[in-house]
């Protein structure tokens, strides 16, 4: 289903599945006399919830997004997440405020599969860039956003679209953001050029707490100071870096170790996903392993030994191999899950 709101013909199209009912509906939600819209949590961070939204705040982070990325009336866009959460519902937005032609598609995995003509904008999950790496080149636009962007998911993007002469070059960035900031706040850019800073949109005040966690005030999208559980590096004003979240800090023998640095090394060599875990341990407080999805081979088992990790401590004292990682709804790996399953080993 295409939706052209530079026609605003949204009213005469029938839908044919059920997501599609869903964002028709979604937009008939906007169009009420409510000032407010329902946004569902993802329930990464803790148990999901359902709240109210000011639509003002959302035309507002539309804005932003469509200032950004430079998109103009007839551009087009497609969306393959999930209206009900933040995610799906600002695309339906971004593409309402701009007169963006929109796309249709049933999220799933692989959303792009039968993509063949050129599209100014989406937005994507890490997974389904994943599955579409030989479409990527197909969009002029892309963020990405759930979750954090693996070193070896932009290897294989740059891989990817490094010999693709004759098509688009696409900008593709990196998002950070939640459902309390109406999707993104900060963009970071993965290609064509590479950068270790997320940058904030225009309107976000950034800072830290005395844990060194970000602290976001962006009174045009939310009017309170929020407080985040995420350890950054702030470089300036306008920049900062994603040092990992304080919940996910392994404390073992007294060091505190951050699982996403590791994560962000090994994953340089190894295309699996994987997560260090700190289980509980008498004498060391908390003793890190790494837990691996499916097998590695030989050759990666042997690179793996050869990391050069920051210290002695930072090497993981058992390596776990699982056949597969639970996950949340958003496809999120479900770190507290598999800390329990691992613990039970």
């Amino acid at each position: 289903m295409k939706i052209d709101f530079s026609q605003n013909s949204w009213q005469k199209l029938t839908p044919e599945t059920d997501f599609e009912k869903k964002v028709l509906a979604f937009i008939s939600e906007w169009f009420s006399a409510s000032e407010t819209v329902k946004v569902q949590t993802s329930g990464s961070t803790g148990t999901p919830k359902i709240f109210d939204i000011e639509k003002e705040k959302m035309r507002y982070s539309a804005k932003m997004t469509g200032d950004i990325l430079g998109l103009q009336k007839g551009d087009s866009a497609l969306l393959c997440l999930p209206v009900e959460y933040i995610s799906g519902k600002m695309m339906v937005v971004r593409a309402l405020e701009r007169n963006l032609i929109l796309t249709v598609k049933t999220p799933s995995a692989a959303p792009l599969e039968d993509v063949s003509e050129e599209i100014d904008f989406c937005a994507l999950s890490p997974l389904q860039v994943e599955n579409s790496l030989q479409k990527l080149h197909f969009f002029q636009n892309i963020i990405i956003g759930g979750a954090a962007v693996s070193e070896t998911l932009k290897n294989k993007i740059h891989s990817a679209l490094k010999f693709s002469e004759g098509h688009i070059i696409p900008k593709i960035f990196e998002t950070y953001g939640m459902s309390e900031t109406l999707s993104h706040i900060a963009l970071k850019e993965i290609f064509p050029v590479p950068e270790a800073f997320f940058s904030v949109l225009p309107g976000v005040e950034i800072s830290t707490d005395d844990r060194n966690c970000l602290q976001i005030f962006a009174p045009n999208l939310n009017s309170e100071l929020l407080t985040t559980n995420d350890l950054v590096e702030i470089k300036n004003e306008n920049q900062f870096r994603f040092l990992g979240r304080i919940d996910h800090v392994i404390n073992s023998g007294g060091l505190k170790i951050y699982p996403e640095e590791l994560e962000a090394l090994v994953k340089k060599i190894l295309p699996q996903e994987l997560v260090f875990l700190g289980i509980p341990d008498e004498t060391l407080g908390q003793k890190l392993v790494l837990v691996i999805e499916g097998e590695i081979t030989e050759t990666q088992k042997s690179a793996l030994n050869t990391l050069n990790f920051p210290t002695k401590n930072h090497k993981p004292k058992e390596v776990i191999f699982l056949q597969e990682f639970p996950r949340i709804p958003n496809g999120k790996i479900d770190r507290q899950k598999l800390l329990q399953t691992v613990s039970k080993k």
